[in-house]
Order: C-alpha cells, then sequence, then structure tokens
C-alpha cells in the first residue's frame, strides 16, 4: 500500500494577513549574515563544506556574500522586519544579473572560504546545476530563521512572495538540500523530489525538488 503524500499547506498572500516581510535593503546585509550563520551553525552542511579554522567566520562570511549582497543587488531576498527569517533567491536566468563587483568578489572569496574543501563543494555545486530545470525557475539559495523565532510561520512567510509569483505567472520554483528534514519541509510547498543523490565525495545526501505552480 501506497503511503499518503505530504499534505500541500497553503502559501498565503503576502498581501493577506501574516507576518511581516519585506525585499531585503542594503542596511539589512549584517543581519542576514548573522540570523543564516545562526541558523546553519549546527547543520551537518555547514561542517561538511567549510574547515574547522575559522568556520564561524567563513559562514558568516559566505553569508554576506551569497545571501546578503547577491539578494540585495538581484532584489531576491526577504526578510521579516526584524531580519530573524531570510529566504534568498536566484531570479530566472537573465532577469537579474548579478552584478559585476558581487560576481568578482564571489569568485574571488569563496575558494578561500571554502579552502580545502572547495573541490567537494565546488563538483557537488556543478552536479546540483545539472540537475537543475531546463525551464525559467526560480532558485531557492538560503532559508534560515533564528532558533528563538521558529514554529510561528516566518519561514512560510519568506517564502510567501516567491512562491505566490510563480504561482501566478506559472514558473517552476527548485532547491537542493541535505537533509531529509528539509525534504520534508519543502515537500509541504509542493516541491517533489527529482534527484536523489550524494555529494561527489560521498559524504552527504543529496536532494533537488522542483515546485510546479500551483492553482490558486
Amino acid at each position: 500500500m501506497t503511503p499518503p503524500g505530504p499534505t500541500v499547506r497553503r502559501v498565503d498572500d503576502p498581501d493577506e494577513e501574516a507576518p511581516d516581510v519585506r525585499l531585503a535593503e542594503q542596511r539589512d546585509v549584517p543581519r542576514i549574515a548573522a540570523t543564516l550563520t545562526i541558523a546553519l551553525a549546527d547543520s551537518r552542511w555547514t561542517r561538511w563544506a567549510l574547515p574547522d579554522d575559522g568556520r564561524m567566520q567563513r559562514l558568516t562570511r559566505l553569508n554576506e556574500l551569497d545571501a546578503g549582497h547577491r539578494g540585495v543587488a538581484t532584489h531576491t531576498a526577504w526578510v521579516t522586519e526584524d531580519v530573524s527569517a531570510v529566504a534568498v533567491w536566484e531570479p530566472p536566468a537573465g532577469t537579474a544579473p548579478l552584478p559585476d563587483d558581487v560576481r568578482a568578489a564571489l569568485a574571488r572569496e569563496l575558494p578561500y572560504l571554502a579552502a580545502d574543501r572547495w573541490a567537494a563543494v565546488s563538483g557537488t555545486a556543478d552536479l546540483i546545476a545539472a540537475a537543475r530545470p531546463e525551464a525559467p525557475h526560480w532558485w531557492l539559495a538560503h532559508l534560515g530563521v533564528r532558533p528563538t523565532a521558529r514554529r510561528r510561520g516566518l519561514a512560510a512567510a519568506v517564502l510567501a512572495p516567491v512562491l505566490v509569483r510563480c504561482d501566478t505567472e506559472g514558473t517552476l520554483a527548485a532547491a537542493a538540500v541535505h537533509s531529509w528534514a528539509n525534504v520534508r519541509f519543502l515537500r509541504g510547498f509542493g516541491f517533489e523530489v527529482t534527484l536523489t543523490g550524494r555529494t561527489t565525495d560521498d559524504e552527504l545526501p543529496l536532494w533537488v525538488l522542483v515546485r510546479q505552480p500551483q492553482r490558486r
């Protein structure tokens, strides 16, 4: 007997009554980095991707660049008013190009931040890139909620603007995760697993998920 699929949560329209969410601004970059660092400090991915030496400093800088500056520059980062919850997306290709200075900083610093983990991190990134949908899609690059603010619906609130847009415009959303708990969470919003695998060094599990636009 096949077990029932996940119950898909209703994604509230951002204009309806819900926690206040807004586009991130340049002034939010330090708090975006801090929130994501606190949220992900003990994750398996963090321990896998970053060396022991200065791990929290490396993680903070990674989140500052790849989440904060990337998301603000492309207008694809949504936060709660106090920045206790953050969702950062990559928009469909060609719709909001990454500025040259941010792209250069990422290319220069990411190998340094990962240090001896860079080969596995970059190789896995290539594996994920190959598994992404060919059709235009929003890519969930970062999602985090401070531990003290969890279980209040804040993750759903910061996801809502893009998921509602995907439903309205008929666009896919996609993500990659490294824990079954995150798979279960995203399945609750209509994402479905399209790839099950492992990182290129075989150290972590890997799932790529894609969400079809939902009827509203």
